[in-house]
């Protein structure tokens, strides 16, 4: 299999963790500037996909589902050492990124850009030739809009409750009190006399009414609150594949140079 279609089969598939977790998909594969191997997967990451992470290809393989399974951890690869996916991986740069992920580093397997060879018989570029295509891709616009989700009423109604309470009441009753009486109190009595008296006994009695008073005040406001939604969509971009011998690196940062 060519190098070029080594690349293509890597490109827009999913990386995910020895232990299923994803981790991202493949945006990008850099070759080895000695070797001309795919040698690392730059992995798009994040919510949004913003974040560019790169991870060795060694070792990486294909599971049954098409998902390019590599043998680190998520968060391996999350912290991983951050590179400018502009297309070339400077010597520092993946000097870290394999310290990182524990392998050996070599200063000879850097991706360094490569020239042109002018060597005597092989015919010479025309310095002032130039080719040239415009890669668009679609980006997501998020917007937001208000919808009605309910209503909320306030409603008021009549119901009857019985009401039981105990209320002292007092009430006069007659008692009959007897007593002895001196020779004092008996003089000038020398007759029978008939006659009555009366006495006029009360009672305290319940009078119930109602009046009606105002207990608590009870109102809808509306609050507003936040949640976090995320967003999952696809969206396209277009690649451009350079194909041909004596490839140099790019000459300004950019990303014609990325395969």
């Amino acid at each position: 299999m060519s190098n070029q279609a080594q690349v293509r089969d890597f490109l827009d598939r999913s990386v995910r963790a020895m232990d299923g977790d994803k981790i991202g998909t493949v945006t990008d594969v850099y070759l080895d500037e000695d070797t001309d191997q795919p040698e690392w997967l730059a992995v798009s990451t994040g919510m949004f996909g913003t974040k560019i992470s790169f991870v060795p290809l060694a070792g990486a393989s294909f599971d049954n589902d098409g998902n390019v399974v590599v043998p680190h951890a998520k968060s391996a690869v999350k912290d991983a050492p951050r590179a400018e996916a502009d297309g070339r991986l400077s010597e520092d740069e993946e000097r870290d990124l394999y310290t990182h992920y524990g392998r050996p580093y070599m200063s000879d397997r850097a991706l360094q850009p490569r020239t042109a060879s002018d060597s005597a018989g092989e015919p010479v570029a025309d310095p002032d030739a130039n080719a040239s295509m415009l890669r668009s891709e679609e980006e997501l616009s998020i917007d937001k809009h208000s919808r009605e989700t309910g209503r909320v009423k306030l409603r008021k109604w009549v119901e009857t409750d019985n009401v039981q309470v105990t209320v002292p009441v007092e009430r006069q009753m007659a008692r009959v009190v007897r007593e002895s009486v001196t020779d004092t109190d008996a003089t000038g009595l020398d007759q029978f006399v008939e006659g009555e008296e009366e006495i006029v006994l009360s009672e305290e009695v319940v009078d119930v009414s109602k009046n009606v008073v105002a207990r608590e005040r009870v109102s809808l406001k509306t609050e507003t609150v936040t949640d976090q939604v995320a967003v999952d969509e696809s969206v396209r971009k277009e690649r451009i594949e350079i194909d041909g011998d004596a490839v140099g690196a790019d000459t300004v940062t950019g990303e014609s140079d990325r395969r």
